[in-house]
């Protein structure tokens, strides 16, 4: 049973939809060519802020009480989620503190600190970020607003779930971004809630996928974060996780790991044959087509979950050079 049911996605949704962007989903003719059936992007990376991570940080920030408020908010993130956070925040008049790694790109730093958040850049990993936010929470009373693992934070990823059926009533395959969890875990009770049979997937990279080597061992595991192109997928799911690891457990149908290679091969269909700038970590569900790992029997649907890509690496990568960002890294 998942903790985060389809009454408190609803709720969500009814919350937060004077805030949020309602994302177009539009059908690939390129695609539909590919895989045999039709297939759907969900242009999630037209979203304000550049990403989905706006509906679950605004529906956090709206149920803070006023002594929360006060406190001023704190997270960890990759960059998209403390991007979400730091303009929810703003809007509502409250403090924000955002906790990054050295691996976060500078754009998405410098995208954070245009929002008016605090900035932090602790270690060289997602977990060394959490230990700042930890130390804030005891120590001055901030209140957390996790990237994925928070209750709140599911429910508002899950309104994409309802959004998605809205506009592909027959869908029968959901290829969904797969890191913390939050997404995915959101999104599969809504559409399981709805229609049981989906078929619900999951796509990462195949370097650091923290989820997938967790599912493997039955338990939350550590695994070593290293540069990739789908840097938003980048980070662990906490040796403590309550809720998305027994969701996406429970939820998801399987998992699909992508080398950079065919990372790349996503953000080039996606600029070249959809017209879209995608990130590395929103483009996986088209690399996953691309390469044949799915074979749908019934309509597809992909989120392009973000667009905070840097320009320079897009350019690169458009122009068809082979960027490995590990190489680069040391």
């Amino acid at each position: 049973m998942s903790q985060v049911s389809i009454e408190d996605i609803e709720a969500a949704r009814h919350r937060i939809e004077r805030h949020i962007r309602r994302t177009p989903c539009e059908p690939s003719a390129s695609l539909r060519g590919l895989a045999g059936q039709p297939v759907h992007l969900k242009f999630e990376h037209h979203q304000f802020t550049g990403s989905f991570k706006m509906r679950g940080a605004t529906n956090a920030v709206e149920q803070l009480s006023q002594a929360e408020r006060a406190r001023g908010v704190i997270g960890a993130s990759t960059g998209n989620h403390g991007r979400a956070l730091a303009f929810a925040a703003r809007r509502a008049g409250v403090h924000c503190v955002i906790c990054m790694s050295a691996l976060v790109p500078k754009n998405k730093v410098e995208a954070i600190a245009a929002e008016g958040a605090e900035i932090r850049i602790v270690g060289r990993s997602q977990d060394d970020a959490q230990e700042e936010v930890d130390r804030l929470v005891k120590e001055e009373g901030m209140v957390m607003v996790p990237p994925f693992d928070d209750a709140r934070v599911i429910a508002g990823q899950g309104t994409l779930g309802l959004e998605l059926l809205e506009d592909v009533p027959d869908l029968a395959v959901a290829l969904v971004q797969l890191s913390g969890g939050g997404l995915i875990s959101g999104v599969a009770a809504a559409l399981k809630a709805r229609k049981p049979d989906i078929r619900v997937v999951g796509i990462t990279m195949a370097r650091g996928a923290a989820m997938h080597a967790s599912l493997a061992a039955g338990k939350p595991v550590s695994v070593e974060e290293l540069p990739t192109l789908a840097d938003s997928l980048g980070g662990g799911i906490g040796l403590g996780n309550r809720h998305t690891f027994s969701m996406v457990r429970d939820l998801v149908d399987d998992v699909v790991l992508l080398s950079e290679e065919e990372i790349a091969d996503g953000v080039r269909h996606a600029y070249w044959r959809e017209r879209q700038v995608v990130e590395g970590g929103g483009v996986v569900g088209i690399s996953a087509l691309l390469h044949g790992y799915i074979r749908p029997e019934g309509p597809v649907a992909a989120i392009l979950t973000g667009a905070s890509i840097d320009m320079n690496v897009h350019h690169r990568l458009i122009s068809g050079e082979n960027v490995d960002l590990m190489q680069e890294a040391f």
